[in-house]
C-alpha cells in the first residue's frame, strides 16, 4: 500500500514558495510607502511650510486613490495576466516615488501620492491573488498571509529609511526618503520575468498546455496538479474532456455580473447578509481602531509624549516597526493552530487596554507641558508597542484571512472587493482626520475615542464572528445560519452558471 502513496516533490514546494515570495515584494513596496511617510512628514511640513490640514490630506488621500488601482487591477490582471499586472504595479510605484522625490511644491507631491496610490491599489489586489493561485494546497493559507507580513517588513524599512536619511539637509532628506522607493520597484519588475504565469489565467485564455506545465512545477504531487487543472477548467466552463493544448473558452453570459451584485447587495439570502455584515464590520473596525494614526503619525504621537529629539523620535518609531514585524510572523504561525476567534478577541481586548494606557499617558504629559513626566513618557511608549503587538497578533492579519474564506464561491470575489473598499475608505477617513481630531479633543482624547471603538469591536467579534478554523468552505453557510451558501455553488455548477471571475476565489480557499 505504501507504494501507492505519491511522495511530495520538495523541489516543487520550494519553487512555489519562491514564486510567492517574489509576488509578495509588491506588498513590501506598499508597506515602505506607508512607513516612510510617517517620518518624512516631519520634514515635509517644515520644508514646504504646509498646514496640519494639508499634511493629513497628504497622508490619508493615498487610501482613496488606492481604490482606483484595486478595481482597475481586476480588469488588468484578466487582460494581460497576473505577472504583467505586477509590472504595472511596479511602474506606478516607480513613477510615484520619483514624482514625490523630485517634488518642488505641495501640488507635485500630491500628484506623486496619486500615482503611488494607484500602485498601492494594484499591489493590494494582485499580490495575494497571484500567491493564492500558485501556492500548493498544503501551504496556501500560510503563504497568503505573507502579504500582511511583507507589508510590515516594508513599514519597518520605511522607518529605517527615515532614521538613515534624517541627518541630510532639510530640503534633501525627505526627498531621498521618498525617492529611494523607486529602486525596489525596478527590482520587482525584473524579478517578474523569473515567475510563472498564474495557471488560472492561462486556463481562462484556453492555454491548457502552458497551464499543465506550471501546475506540474508548483503542485506537490501529480494527483494534485490534475485535480487543480480539473477544478479550474470547471470554473472556467471548459468541458472536462477538452484536452487540446489550446481550447476555446466559453464566453460569459451577459448579465452574470449584475446577478452577482444582486445576490450580494440587492437581495441577499439571510446567510449572505450575515456574512456581508461580518465582513464590513471586521474591515471597518480594523481601521477605525486608529492603527493608521499610530503607524502614520507615530513621531507626532511620541512628540506629544515628550520625546522631542529627532533621532530619539525616529529610533522609537523603528521599534514600533520591529515589533509589528515580529508579532505578525508569530500570528502567521498561530493562525491555524489557535483559531480565528481566540486571536481576534485577545487582539481587540489587548488593544483596548493599550489605547487606554496611551491616552492616559498623553493626557498627563499634555497637562504638564513645561515639565518632564518620565513615567508618563514610558507609559506612552510601552502602550504604543503593546498596541501594535496586539493588533498584529490578531486583527491585522486575520481580517484578510477571515474575509477570504467566509463568502460563498459565487460572490466571494465581489464580496472581498467590497470589504477592501470599506477598509480603505475607513483608513482614509481616520488618516485624514487625526490631526484635526487631536486639535479638537486633544491627542489623549483621540485615543480614548479609539479605545471606545475597539471595545465595541470586541462585542461585535464575540457575537457575530463564528470560529472557522478546520471548517471547509462548504460548511461556512452552516456557521452563519443556513446551508444556503453551501448549496448555491452546487446549484450553480449543475445549471452551468459558474462565474469565471470566482475561480480565483476558489483557489483562495
Amino acid at each position: 500500500m505504501a507504494s501507492a502513496v505519491e511522495p511530495k516533490k520538495k523541489s516543487n514546494v520550494m519553487y512555489a514558495f519562491v514564486c510567492s515570495i517574489l509576488a509578495s515584494m509588491a506588498s513590501i513596496i506598499l508597506g515602505y510607502d506607508i512607513g516612510v511617510m510617517s517620518g518624512a512628514a516631519l520634514y515635509i511640513k517644515k520644508d514646504l511650510k504646509i498646514t496640519d490640514v494639508q499634511l493629513e490630506i497628504l497622508m490619508g488621500i493615498l487610501n482613496f486613490y488606492s481604490l482606483i488601482g484595486s478595481f482597475a487591477a481586476g480588469r488588468t490582471s484578466d487582460w494581460i495576466g497576473r505577472r504583467f499586472t505586477v509590472v504595472v504595479a511596479a511602474a506606478f510605484f516607480f513613477s510615484g516615488a520619483l514624482l514625490m522625490g523630485l517634488a518642488g511644491d505641495y501640488a507635485t507631491l500630491m500628484l506623486g501620492r496619486f500615482v503611488a496610490g494607484v500602485g498601492v491599489g494594484y499591489g493590494l489586489m494582485i499580490a495575494p491573488v497571484y500567491t493564492a493561485e500558485v501556492s500548493p494546497a498544503s501551504a496556501r493559507g500560510f503563504l497568503t498571509s505573507f502579504s500582511e507580513v511583507f507589508i510590515n517588513i516594508g513599514i519597518l524599512l520605511g522607518y529605517v529609511s527615515n532614521y538613515a536619511f534624517a541627518r541630510l539637509p532639510l530640503h534633501l532628506g525627505w526627498r531621498v526618503m521618498l525617492g529611494i522607493g523607486a529602486a525596489p520597484s525596478v527590482l520587482l519588475a525584473l524579478m517578474v520575468f523569473g515567475m510563472p504565469e498564474s495557471p488560472r489565467w492561462l486556463i481562462m485564455k484556453g492555454r491548457l498546455a502552458d497551464a499543465r506545465v506550471v501546475l506540474d512545477r508548483i503542485a506537490e504531487t501529480p494527483a494534485e496538479a490534475a485535480e487543480r487543472l480539473a477544478d479550474i477548467k470547471a470554473a472556467a466552463g471548459i468541458p472536462d474532456d477538452a484536452d487540446d493544448d489550446v481550447v476555446v473558452v466559453p464566453k460569459r453570459r451577459s448579465g452574470e455580473e449584475k446577478q452577482v451584485w444582486k445576490e450580494l447587495i440587492l437581495s441577499p439570502t439571510p446567510t449572505v447578509r450575515r456574512i456581508l455584515l461580518a465582513t464590513l464590520g471586521l474591515q471597518f473596525f480594523q481601521q477605525a481602531s486608529g492603527v493608521d494614526s499610530v503607524v502614520l503619525y507615530s513621531p507626532r504621537v511620541f512628540q506629544s509624549a515628550g520625546i522631542t529629539d529627532d533621532d530619539q523620535l525616529l529610533a522609537t518609531t523603528c521599534a514600533v516597526g520591529v515589533t509589528k514585524t515580529v508579532i505578525v510572523l508569530l500570528a502567521a504561525i498561530l493562525l491555524d493552530r489557535v483559531g480565528r476567534r481566540p486571536l481576534m478577541l485577545t487582539s481587540s481586548g489587548g488593544m483596548v487596554a493599550s489605547l487606554v494606557g496611551l491616552a492616559m499617558g498623553l493626557t498627563v504629559v499634555g497637562r504638564h507641558p513645561d515639565a518632564k513626566v518620565p513615567w508618563a513618557v514610558g507609559l506612552c511608549v510601552t502602550s504604543t508597542l503593546a498596541f501594535v503587538s496586539f493588533f498584529s497578533i490578531g486583527l491585522g492579519p486575520m481580517t484578510a484571512v477571515y474575509t477570504s474564506e467566509i463568502f460563498p464561491l459565487r460572490v466571494r470575489a465581489l464580496g472581498y472587493a467590497v470589504g477592501v473598499a470599506c477598509n480603505r475608505v475607513t483608513s482614509g477617513v481616520v488618516s485624514m482626520t487625526f490631526l484635526s481630531l487631536s486639535s479638537a479633543i486633544t491627542i489623549g482624547g483621540s485615543f480614548f475615542l479609539y479605545a471606545g471603538i475597539v471595545a465595541l469591536s470586541w462585542v461585535f467579534f464575540f457575537t457575530c464572528l463564528p470560529e472557522t478554523r478546520g471548517r471547509t468552505l462548504e460548511e461556512m453557510g452552516e456557521l452563519f445560519g443556513t446551508t444556503t451558501a453551501a448549496g448555491t455553488d452546487a446549484e450553480d455548477a449543475a445549471a452551468g452558471r459558474v462565474d469565471t471571475d470566482s475561480s480565483a476565489s476558489r483557489l483562495l480557499g
